[in-house]
């Protein structure tokens, strides 16, 4: 038989177009809104309008009255029928006491914590009559004192969120040793100090959270569509919440329109929807609209922090001190907390060979809605703090800036390297990959493109930032499932999931380099817990551990195939060869064709159920230059040029990775200029609860990119050499332009501005901050 010889093109380091694209641009996208079964139902949610308040009672009876309204729940009656809270943020207190947070349940029973949160629901035929009945549902409300901001709901006499925090700690963490740090910063000739502030953002989606659950009256088992990033996860959740057995749930993920980690977990609306269908015994849905998810989806970052760096004479540093205040929002979640109180302090000391650290990290309950991952969850904090340190640090010591890393880098012949929080680094070559970010953002010629700004009216800065990032999840195993069938084709099921980052493509191209067949023939199936459990895709896992678990479930299937070859050529194993889509025995001319071999197995078909691990996290890591113009006269700040060299090892498709890296330095961009959440101080409200008040960057704002990857240093801890890459752009994106904007402070004479400098740099900020 003739084989395809073309599948090279498709395979591993390959720009190959993404699979996915072809039906979202045709308009065949299946989002869980697209899907209508008969006698569907649509679900409206009742919020609260208050921050902090007692709820005295509820009012149904209007709205069970109206036309098509077929159920109207609230937290008492979920309560009474025993759906469960939500679980808690796990960590301890100062004390040693469990952490705490007030119970988390679907709708809120007895007090409203944050404005937004679901207190009933409402279900009824059509849309608008869900919304009808909703506004008719009356609740009483005490109102309560609520406090938005960490300063303000750790001091003393705030009103407490739940007894067992009364001082509004869920929980704390140290890292290091205090003692040996003050003794570094007593003994340093050079102090750096900086209050910092990452603020609260959110994480904007195409796609809101969307939720349709429908119960299968032939078995009564209860099927959930939604927009998610970790399937597996969200239907364990229903299960505990609702007292179901695994089995008695499936979740399934069609098209996600974007994640950026908010999509992960549970959230109360999704139990309710999952509780409704079951009651009702009629598929529920419910589809936010944007007010809603600025109000109740989780938010992101919201980090103070005063930190110091102590330094010798030479400018290589002695020690770092970190105390941060982390609002987790009215109910502490697991990762929420995690996210600032382990997960960034990883990487606190990033790319530099720091070994004293004192690390004070504190997670405080108010009155907002809780804050969960968003894109690089916990570094971009971590590294934000640190990259404007080391700025900072080379203005206060004299000590120009990249001199100053490069005598702080971590060197190569120090790998594998444990630093202070016990992580272990396998592999960087950091110094080498500053060098090529410097080059290629042309460092030496920026004097030249200074003075024509100048002429010009503008201030311009050129902004620095070298670091590196843990991805992984610290969830190493995962499971595959390999099947050729009786065309040829090779499914693989993952449960990593598809949310826009072309997920599926690379996995395909994996399946090209394995069975040496065109893409064409490669089916990926994503986003199925009947399937497959698995983690799913966060902490930009999804390559390094699904991808690896693809690879090594291919490379098992074939081995499969090969002895079920050799019974059919009656030979022996070892003289079986594969290539390309067929099997050959070595000095014979008998072949036999992958789908053939299917053809003629009982089943018609080859199937390989593959659990494998990875060996521990990865650490990409990168040098992002940014270039800004600053118009004096308005404050406006504009990034003229970026430049980025990323160490993200092997690289399966260059076009894929590009995206990733340039979409992620946007999401940065945005947080440096543009975006904040703001809740009203006095009354709890949510200032910004829409885009006319939530300034997100635009496609004309984005800079010309120059971004390349460095293949050369590939990650060991995983058998394809990958390295994450999902968040690395957001991580240096926005330390970047801040120092950016800092060195224009200093080089038009405004230096002593630089070290108060806060995101986000608005016009208004940059103005004010320029006045004499």
């Amino acid at each position: 038989m003739t084989t395809d010889t073309s599948y090279p093109r498709f395979g591993s380091g390959q720009a190959v177009r993404r699979i996915e694209d072809d039906s979202l641009l045709r308009g065949a996208g299946r989002y869980t809104d697209d899907a209508a079964p008969e006698g569907q139902l649509r679900l409206c949610f009742v919020r609260s309008p208050y921050p902090h308040a007692r709820i005295v009672g509820i009012d149904t009876a209007a709205a069970r009255a109206l036309p098509g309204v077929r159920a109207v729940w609230t937290g008492a009656e979920l309560a009474q029928a025993g759906v469960k809270p939500m679980p808690g943020p796990g960590f301890q207190r100062a004390d040693g006491a469990p952490g705490a947070s007030p119970p988390r349940r679907a709708l809120a029973h007895e007090r409203v914590r944050f404005v937004g949160e679901p207190v009933a629901a409402v279900v009824a035929e059509t849309m608008q009559q869900a919304r009808d009945a909703a506004e008719a549902v009356f609740v009483d409300y005490e109102e309560l004192p609520a406090v938005v901001d960490a300063r303000q709901a750790t001091a003393a006499g705030a009103s407490a969120l739940c007894p067992e925090a009364p001082d509004n700690l869920a929980a704390e963490m140290r890292h290091g040793d205090a003692a040996v740090t003050a003794a570094a910063f007593a003994r340093a000739r050079h102090v750096v100090a900086l209050d910092i502030t990452n603020q609260r953002v959110a994480a904007v989606t195409l796609e809101p959270r969307s939720v349709l659950a429908c119960l299968d009256p032939a078995d009564q088992r209860l099927t959930v569509r939604m927009s998610t990033q970790m399937p597996s996860g969200v239907r364990n959740a229903i299960c505990d919440a609702l007292g179901l057995p695994r089995e008695q749930v499936r979740v399934r993920v069609g098209d996600v329109g974007g994640g950026f980690g908010m999509k992960t977990g549970a959230y109360p609306e999704d139990l309710v929807v999952a509780w409704a269908a079951q009651q009702l015994r009629r598929p529920v849905k419910w589809v936010a609209d944007r007010s809603e998810e600025f109000l109740a989806t989780t938010h992101g970052r919201d980090l103070q922090s005063h930190a110091e760096l102590a330094l010798d004479e030479s400018g290589r540093i002695l020690a770092l001190r970190i105390h941060s205040l982390a609002n987790v929002g009215a109910y502490a979640t697991g990762t929420g907390v995690a996210i600032q109180l382990l997960i960034g302090p990883w990487v606190q000391t990033s790319v530099y060979d720091i070994q004293t650290i004192d690390f004070h990290f504190q997670a405080v309950l108010t009155n907002c809605a809780p804050t969960g991952a968003y894109r690089g969850a916990g570094r971009p904090e971590a590294i934000f703090i640190m990259e404007r340190l080391m700025d900072e640090a080379a203005r206060a010591t004299g000590i120009d800036r990249v001199a100053l890393r490069r005598r702080n880098f971590i060197r190569p012949e120090q790998m594998p390297y444990k630093n202070p929080m016990g992580q272990v680094y396998d592999t960087g070559r950091f110094e080498h990959v500053m060098d090529q970010g410097l080059a290629l953002a042309d460092w030496d010629g920026f004097a030249a493109r200074e003075a024509a700004s100048r002429r010009a009216g503008k201030l311009r800065g050129l902004g620095l930032a070298t670091f590196l990032e843990w991805t992984g999840g610290n969830v190493f195993e995962e499971r595959v499932t390999v099947t050729v069938l009786s065309d040829g084709t090779v499914e693989v099921f993952s449960a990593v999931n598809a949310m826009g980052q072309g997920i599926a493509t690379t996995l395909a191209q994996l399946v090209v380099d394995a069975f040496g067949i065109p893409i064409g023939r490669v089916r990926v199936v994503l986003g199925d817990t009947d399937r497959g459990d698995g983690f799913g895709s966060a902490g930009s896992r999804s390559l390094f551990t699904g991808g690896s678990a693809v690879r090594v479930g291919a490379e098992r299937a074939i081995a499969a195939a090969k002895e079920l070859a050799a019974k059919e050529f009656e030979a022996a194993v070892d003289d079986v060869r594969y290539e390309a889509g067929a099997f050959s025995v070595a000095g014979t001319d008998l072949t036999l064709g992958l789908a053939e071999l299917a053809q003629r197995q009982p089943e018609g078909r080859i199937f390989m159920d593959s659990t494998s691990s990875v060996s521990g996290p990865t650490w990409p890591n990168g040098c992002h230059v940014s270039e800004v113009e600053i118009d004096p006269q308005t404050g406006e700040v504009q990034v003229v040029a970026y430049a980025s060299v990323n160490d993200v090892g092997r690289v399966v498709n260059p076009l894929i990775v590009r995206g990733q890296l340039d979409g992620g330095a946007v999401q940065g961009i945005g947080q440096a200029l543009h975006e904040r959440i703001v809740y009203d101080r006095e009354t709890g409200q949510l200032v910004t609860g829409s885009f006319m008040d939530y300034a997100l960057p635009h496609a004309d704002q984005a800079p010309p990119f120059r971004t390349e990857m460095d293949e050369t240093t590939p990650c060991k801890n995983n058998p394809l050499g990958v390295k994450g890459v999902g968040e690395l752009g957001t991580i240096g994106a926005t330390p970047s332009v801040v120092n950016a904007v800092a060195d224009a402070f200093a080089r038009a004479g405004q230096g002593a501005q630089s070290p108060r400098l806060q995101m986000p740099l608005s016009p208004a900020r940059v103005w004010q901050a320029l006045q004499p």
